[in-house]
């Protein structure tokens, strides 16, 4: 993108967030070229938003949409510092971060760390910016069969990935109980959608499937145990809850679930990919030797009504096809 495109896209008057959601703000989303960032940042410029997404591999978003390269696991303080300086935010998204394919040291540095500098750094910014912060359901860790996982519930993360992500709630929550930042944590349950990351479990399965569609051969899936419950959402519900984050001014200090309030089996949703692919396939599923408790996700999500007026839709269906013909058209020729 030029340096003309660029100075347009970020001459809209900055405002603090409000719920009118008519009224622009300058937002900054980092991780802005990621599965959940990309559809952020231009849901964000289609409500008239002044949007920079800052990420480590630039990419073409949009139409209003900047990108602004840095490498935001290995940039310090100061660099972020200056970096938010510069585009003088009303908010900042946090979707960088991941687990899929990554070892305990990356996962930590593109989680807490970065939160850790994140919060530093904007608490450093002439005025009070707002931080969206996207945490994770693997924050609680393990619960019994048919409970709703509550934001009042004491978190107990069983797994690296979630002690990392609880740690970086912990941040944001005590930045914004010393006044520093206005923080907001929005505690996401498992995402379906396009781009759904390759080292997924659903994103394994699509490679797989439009592997046997090319060659014309009847897929064969050998997979682990799929009986695990999990509260999947598609991503269209989480950027529709970012967006209400960003304004709402009854979220700040919150943490806040995001999911659809259903233990759905990864099962059921490896079959609705199949179906939806059209792929003849023999699904082969490894016994279960775990206990239940090990199995079961199921997200409380009345806060989010009550705060940010926001429910979640129950059409897995449309995101599982996008996640497939996403899939599809990045498969080279």
């Amino acid at each position: 993108m030029n340096d003309d495109s660029q100075g347009d896209a970020m001459t809209v008057t900055p405002r603090r967030p409000t719920e009118d959601a008519g009224q622009a703000l300058r937002v900054v989303v980092l991780g802005g070229t990621g599965f959940l960032g990309r559809p952020i940042c231009r849901a964000l410029a289609d409500q008239g938003h002044a949007v920079v997404a800052v990420a480590r591999n630039p990419k073409t978003i949009g139409p209003g949409v900047v990108v602004r390269a840095l490498d935001l696991a290995a940039a310090d303080v100061d660099e972020i510092t200056a970096v938010l300086r510069d585009l003088d935010p009303d908010v900042v998204i946090n979707t960088a971060g991941g687990m899929w394919g990554l070892s305990e040291a990356q996962m930590l540095a593109v989680n807490v760390t970065l939160v850790e500098r994140l919060t530093e750094a904007a608490a450093r910014l002439p005025r009070r910016a707002r931080v969206v912060q996207i945490g994770s359901v693997h924050e609680y860790g393990l619960v019994p069969v048919d409970t709703s996982m509550s934001e009042q519930m004491t978190p107990a993360p069983v797994m690296p990935y979630g002690e990392f992500k609880l740690r970086c709630t912990a941040a944001i929550t005590e930045a914004d109980r010393q006044g520093r930042i206005e923080g907001v944590t929005l505690r996401v349950g498992n995402v379906i959608g396009a781009g759904q990351p390759g080292h997924s479990l659903l994103g394994v399965v699509a490679s797989r499937l439009h592997d046997a569609q090319r060659s014309g051969e009847r897929a064969r899936l050998e997979l682990a145990p799929l009986g695990s419950r999990r509260d999947f959402i598609g991503i269209s519900d989480v950027v529709a809850a970012v967006l209400l984050a960003v304004t709402r001014p009854d979220a700040a200090g919150r943490v806040i679930n995001i999911g659809r309030g259903v233990a759905s089996s990864a099962r059921d949703m490896v079959r609705l990919l199949i179906d939806v692919s059209g792929v003849p396939t023999d699904l082969v599923e490894a016994e279960s030797t775990g206990p239940a408790e090990t199995n079961w996700q199921r997200l409380d999500v009345g806060l989010a009504a009550e705060v940010l007026g926001w429910s979640p839709s129950d059409d897995l269906h449309t995101e599982m096809k996008q996640l497939w013909e996403h899939a599809g058209a990045e498969v080279p020729a």
